[in-house]
């Protein structure tokens, strides 16, 4: 296999702390990997006026990957969202995000499977005196790729498909194409609609295997379920194209904990084993995941979720468990 070649983006805040724990662990993992540091986010703007550059778009596209920590987005008409020019750049349609629990004892282990650059976050809006149009994309193209790639994630298993299908017509669309590619592949499938959804993820979560929806929903859904599992430090989360993928923890750059040592790392170490698996390196993924299990089950976590350990602390657990 040749040298995987990956953009390490830390971004602001707890990034800087979370990315540095990964890299950690896969460092462990001795993998014949290029890391490339790449600085964008907040602090860059601040400092140069432009949160990325051209120059940054070409070593995205010189690498395979990014692994990316935390941006701090500030209400500024002025700054314009990185994640999103790099998701629309890359043309990283699928937002993947699993939901698996690693700090209870409840059966909790679904995907939900966000398509990502059309719906609400669509970019076109209309500023006017008084009001703002924001104009909500749904394109039978855009749904029927990422029901696809909820489909191949659903082969043994049964699809949820959430929607607003009774209010709105684009999800209307949306659901349609779905059912149609569903039916095609023969993967067991479902609908609701997203509140009774919401509603049945937080009383029986278990119940859950893959739910693909529309972006806005998928959000907030996929951070909803965050908390079924121990909250956002935990969970990590992938951004999937044709030929490129960024891999990202779901939390954000937390600037209130920001260097005291307090950032959970698990999300971002998740991220990683997704970044590895995606590439191919199956064994070395579910090593990572291993790992992470086993000192969970130990008691080595930070305080959100129930520990007494640092970011340091952590990582370090995590990665002699992978040496092992």
């Amino acid at each position: 296999m040749r040298q995987m070649k990956i953009a390490v983006v830390e971004g602001d805040g707890i990034g800087k702390e979370v990315i540095p724990s990964a890299l950690e662990v896969l460092d462990a993992l001795t993998l014949d990997i290029e890391k490339v540091p790449v600085e964008i986010g907040y602090g860059k703007w601040k400092r140069t006026g432009r949160a990325m550059t051209e120059d940054d778009f070409d070593i995205f596209r010189s690498c395979d990957c990014i692994l990316f920590g935390a941006i701090t987005t500030p209400p500024d008409p002025e700054y314009r969202s990185v994640l999103v020019r790099i998701r629309k750049e890359f043309d990283l349609y699928a937002n993947i995000r699993p939901i698996k629990g690693i700090t209870n004892s409840r059966d909790i282990d679904f995907t939900i499977v966000r398509e990502n650059t059309e719906g609400m976050y669509s970019g076109i809006e209309e500023v006017l005196p008084d009001a703002v149009h924001s104009t909500r994309v749904i394109t039978r193209s855009g749904s029927e790729r990422i029901a696809e790639y909820a489909c191949s994630l659903a082969t043994e298993k049964r699809l949820t498909i959430v929607h607003k299908a009774n209010i709105l017509k684009s999800c209307w669309l949306f659901r349609e194409v779905c059912i149609d590619v569903a039916d095609r592949h023969k993967v067991r499938w479902e609908e609701m609609l997203v509140d009774a959804a919401a509603h049945r993820l937080v009383l029986n979560p278990e119940r859950f295997e893959v739910l693909v929806t529309t972006n806005l929903f998928g959000d907030i859904l996929s951070d909803m379920s965050a908390a079924l599992i121990g909250g956002l430090g935990v969970c990590a989360s992938a951004n999937i194209g044709a030929d490129y993928a960024l891999f990202e923890p779901v939390h954000g750059s937390a600037p209130d904990i920001a260097g005291r040592g307090l950032a959970n790392p698990i999300a971002a170490i998740l991220s990683l084993a997704m970044m590895l698996k995606w590439y191919g390196r199956i064994k070395e993924s579910d090593a990572v995941t291993g790992a992470v299990s086993d000192v969970v089950s130990r008691g080595i976590t930070t305080p959100d979720i129930g520990g007494r350990c640092s970011t340091t602390e952590v990582a370090g657990a995590i990665s002699r468990a992978v040496g092992k």
